[in-house]
């Protein structure tokens, strides 16, 4: 594994760590980004970022990494709308008061980014 390759897959696994903090942290500003319709909102806020630790724990590791990187990218197109909803009904970042529209949209934008992102690190060695 390259160096790059490396230190990106560090980066990632300890971004998507602390974003499982954020949701303990923040639980009510994340449940706030979920349709009044859907129950548990806590319960899921929780299970997210529990979800989050357990796939940057596996993302570290070698043996478990290139499926740990499939179910990363999957568990990111899973939450996605979530993002979608916060924008449109205008609901800030969970540790915020505050609403950037523009913030919100561009929040979006970066979804497929990191989706790529956790799909080039997780690639085996072996693999072109």
């Amino acid at each position: 594994m390259s160096i790059l390759r490396q230190i990106g897959l560090y980066v990632f696994a300890i971004a998507l760590f602390y974003a499982g903090v954020t949701h303990f942290m923040y639980d009510h500003g994340f449940a706030a980004m979920l349709p009044d319709w859907m129950p548990l909102k806590l319960i899921i806020v929780y299970v997210t970022g529990i979800t989050e630790w357990l796939l940057a724990l596996l993302l570290i590791f070698p043996q478990t990494r290139r499926a740990a990187g499939f179910a990363t990218a999957a568990f990111l197109l899973i939450v996605w709308p979530a993002n979608f909803y916060a924008a449109i009904y205008a609901i800030p970042a969970p540790w915020s008061e505050e609403t950037n529209q523009t913030a919100l949209w561009i929040r979006i934008l970066f979804q497929p980014l990191l989706i790529w992102w956790v799909l080039v690190v997780s690639k085996n060695s072996n693999q072109v």
